[in-house]
């Protein structure tokens, strides 16, 4: 973390960690919401936060009922690979980026040049995000992060972020009355909690302050900063496009199943474009939908989508979305088997579970869990073993 590029003001922000943990007054969730606010400020006055900035920043915080719908809904994760991907890399999209690319060109070499994190791949975070910049969420922030702070689902989340938040009011950062974002607290053209902004903000335009909302430059080195300290690794391939052989050990496919490169390619795998990295890489077989849908290797890189976002949809559509931008072509789509419906994969999830399987959540949504668990059945009713849950398997299962 490169902490001269923040702002003085908010070099402070280790000490508000440590006070959700050790001050004697953790803020409870659930019950009465303003006895849960007063438990707040004591919180971030013990962290160091003077009273009269805590008093600003939640002298209207309100629980927002919209957020709690939103959060317990997310239906996009039930989405399908090819669905998605081609809901969201849109034609003008796709250009788009290419045009910010052009257009902010020294910020990206400059994010390369210190942070190793190649322009793509800041570049498909922030189209996918907020439209580059274009749509930032309308939900106030401070009502955001002490709604799902005081909510009983995820405290130990979002507790810190509203803490962290209050922080950024003290700044300047935070508008407790105007600043808005997404549901979940994000903030600006990349979306980033404050803990993240705190810790990782880059005043890249060299105006004193860390403005993700307003500021492209600052949102790509932010960004970039971030995308490092998750792990990237310089000079790195993260996602590539491939053919696979009819007759493949569909088996070996999906993510924790890594084997090096040089395997892979005995085996027949072959890159769409371009070539394949070093022998001794370590990749995964990613078959999104399947034998007979889109086929990518995964290297180690890819672990840091995994990192912005848990849903596998998501991060092999921004993994994917990177490759196009960075010149490889559209993916071949195929021809997957159908797959199910929500009522159809709760159904298979039920199933699965009442097997001794830990698929989670009964949610409808095809996660790592259900996709160990289908794989497991495939092999055992002697079918391929790719992963991807069909109405035969659900048929077979009944």
């Amino acid at each position: 973390m490169n902490r001269s590029c923040l702002p003085a003001a908010m070099l402070i922000a280790g000490g508000i960690f440590l006070a959700t943990t050790t001050t004697g007054h953790a803020a409870q969730c659930g019950g009465d919401f303003g006895q849960f606010l007063k438990a707040i400020k004591q919180q971030a006055i013990a962290a160091g936060t003077p009273a009269r900035v805590v008093d600003r920043a939640l002298a209207n915080a309100r629980i927002d009922r919209k957020v709690l719908s939103r959060d317990r809904a997310q239906g996009v994760f039930k989405r399908t690979f090819l669905d998605f991907s081609q809901r969201v890399i849109s034609g003008s999209r796709f250009q788009h980026g290419q045009n910010k690319l052009k257009q902010y060109a020294a910020v990206f070499e400059r994010a390369e040049r210190e942070y190793g994190v190649p322009a793509p791949v800041i570049a498909a975070f922030w189209g996918l995000e907020t439209d580059y910049g274009a749509v930032q969420g309308d939900f106030n922030t401070i009502n955001a992060l002490a709604t799902l702070s005081h909510d009983c689902r995820r405290p130990e989340l979002f507790t810190p972020e509203l803490l962290a938040a209050i922080e950024l009011v003290g700044t300047g950062d935070i508008d407790p009355a105007r600043t808005t974002g997404a549901w979940a607290g994000e903030i600006g053209q990349v979306q980033l909690l404050p803990v993240d902004i705190i810790r990782f903000g880059v005043d890249a335009d060299g105006d004193g302050r860390v403005r993700l909302k307003k500021s492209a430059p600052d949102a790509i080195l932010t960004a970039a900063n971030f995308v490092r300290h998750l792990g990237w690794q310089a000079d790195q391939p993260w996602l590539q496009e491939v053919t696979v052989p009819a007759d493949m050990a569909w088996e070996k496919a999906g993510l924790g199943r890594t084997l090096p490169v040089a395997e892979w390619q005995a085996m027949g795998v072959a890159p769409r474009s371009g070539s394949l990295p070093a022998g001794t890489l370590s990749a995964a077989l990613l078959l999104p939908q399947g034998r007979k849908g889109p086929a990518f290797l995964a290297y180690p890189n890819f672990s840091i989508y995994l990192e912005w976002n848990k849903s596998f949809i998501y991060t092999t559509t921004a993994a994917y979305f990177a490759t196009r931008l960075a010149g490889a072509p559209r993916y071949k789509a195929g021809n997957p088997d159908p797959g199910l419906n929500d009522a159809q994969m709760k159904t298979l999830q039920r199933i699965l579970d009442a097997k001794g399987y830990d698929v989670g959540k009964i949610d409808g949504i095809l996660g790592a869990g259900t996709r160990g668990a289908v794989r497991q059945e495939q092999l055992r009713l002697g079918l391929p073993a790719d992963s991807w849950p069909t109405p035969k398997l659900l048929s077979l299962l009944q």
